[in-house]
Order: structure tokens, then sequence, then C-alpha cells
């Protein structure tokens, strides 16, 4: 008798388990992703993931039921594959830390596609988020890819998640200024600027009493979308309002006396 003839309900069976296994692994990853399609708020990068994890948890799963049906001891060979996952993430620990902090990010969502962010020592605008990587493009337009391990051990400020910013900056004015003359000076950039919001109204009030100057807080508030325009506009339109109010601007000087 031959082997086939004598193993030929073992070799059915076998046959069974693989089709069963196929169809219930491919609809269990169906399951997962469209679960994650279903609800905006879930990341579908990660539940086409976890998707393909759980089709080849099935899968495993039916090979380790096909061996025992042969009689082969199955404990041992697990133990093997234990050890052998065990080496494999030793010698990739950088990568599934990267993969660990990836699914952090995008479960959390610290910050999304399209928000300003500085993390990892880089400011920029988020282009991507993958399990292993984000990328930013930079103010100077370049391609920044960072592992997503260094990203979610640092801190993160996303500029992006207020749809309204204050936007701090200072403006110095020599000793001997009028305060109420510098405020209203600065009131009437910020009231002409198309940018500034009135509500949220502008803080402006002395912080510092420098060496040289008089240093003022300006804090106004903006959309976020403008907030690098205001940020950059302002300085000099304050300038050139100062100079025609007449209002000094310090410079760095040393008053020496002379003794009598």
């Amino acid at each position: 008798m031959s082997w086939l003839q004598a193993n030929a309900m073992n070799v059915l069976y076998v046959v069974v388990i693989a089709i069963a296994a196929y169809w219930v692994a491919g609809m269990v990853k169906r399951l997962v992703i469209g679960f994650g399609k279903s609800h905006e708020a879930l990341d579908e990068t990660l539940f086409h993931f976890l998707g393909s994890i759980a089709r080849y948890a099935v899968l495993v799963f039916a090979g380790l039921v096909v061996l025992d049906r042969f009689g082969i001891e199955t404990t041992s060979l697990v133990a093997i594959l234990g050890a052998a996952g065990l080496a494999v993430g030793l010698a990739l620990q950088g990568t599934l830390s990267s993969l660990a902090a990836g699914i952090m990010l995008i479960m959390f969502r610290p910050f999304k596609v399209g928000d300003f962010v500085e993390a990892a020592g880089t400011f920029g605008k988020v282009d991507s988020i993958t399990l292993f990587t984000t990328d930013m493009i930079t103010f100077d337009n370049q391609h920044i890819i960072i592992p997503n391990s260094e990203i979610w051990g640092t801190k993160i400020t996303n500029h992006s998640h207020h749809s309204i910013r204050g936007v701090d900056m200072i403006a110095s004015v020599a000793y001997g200024s009028d305060i109420k003359k510098v405020k209203a000076s600065i009131a009437k950039v910020l009231k002409a600027h198309d940018h500034v919001l009135s509500e949220p109204a502008p803080f402006v009030e002395v912080e510092t009493l420098n060496t040289s100057s008089v240093d003022l807080l300006v804090r106004p508030f903006t959309e976020g979308a403008h907030y690098f325009d205001v940020k950059y506009s302002l300085p000099q339109a304050i300038y050139e309002q100062f100079r025609k109010d007449g209002i000094e601007i310090p410079f760095q000087q040393i008053v020496v006396h002379n003794a009598i």
C-alpha cells in the first residue's frame, strides 16, 4: 500500500484545512481593515498592518494543526520559532522600536498630516506618517525622514493644534519714551494688519527693563494659517510706525561720567 493510500484521509484533511484557513485568514484581514475604515478617528495604515498580522496568525495556527494531524510534535517547533523570533527581535530592536512608536503615533495622534510640528530637533510640515518613519517638509523645502522612535521619545510641539495662535514678539524703545504713546503706536499697527484678530484682544505690556532699552511684549492673535505672516511682517511695520511717531529705537550704548 502506497503512502498516499495510507494517508488519504490525512491529505484530504490537510487540503480542507488549507482551503478553510486561507478563506478565514482573508476574511479576518478584511474585517480588521473594514473596522479601521468605518471609523474616521482610526488610521487605515495601522489597521492594514494589524489585518496582515491577523491573517498570518490564522495561517500559522492552521499550519500547526496540520503538523499535529501528521503526528509531528509542535511544542518543540513552537519553542524553536519563539527562540528564532527573539533572535530576530534583538537584531531588529531599533526597527521594532520605530514600529512600536509608529503605532503609538497613529493611535494617539499627537499630530496629523499637514500640521506644523517641532519634534526630534526638526521644525516643519508633516508630509506623511508611516509605521516606521515620519516625513517632514522644512521651510527651506528639505524633505526630512525621521524614525518614529526619535519622535515618540522626545517633546512634540504641534503648532497647528489650535486654530487661533498668539504670536509673541519684543518691541524695544529707549528709556525716556512715553509708554502710552508707544502702546498707541503699536496698536495702530495691529489694528491695520489684515490677519490680526480683534478677539482675543492683543496683549501689549512692558516686560523687561533692559540695560539700554525698555522691552515690551507684543502678543497679537491670529488664525494658525497666518501665524508666520504675522510673525515676520509685524516687526518691520512696528519699526516704521515708531519712526513716523518719533519714538526712539534704542541701541547699545555706554554712558561715561567724568569724575570732578
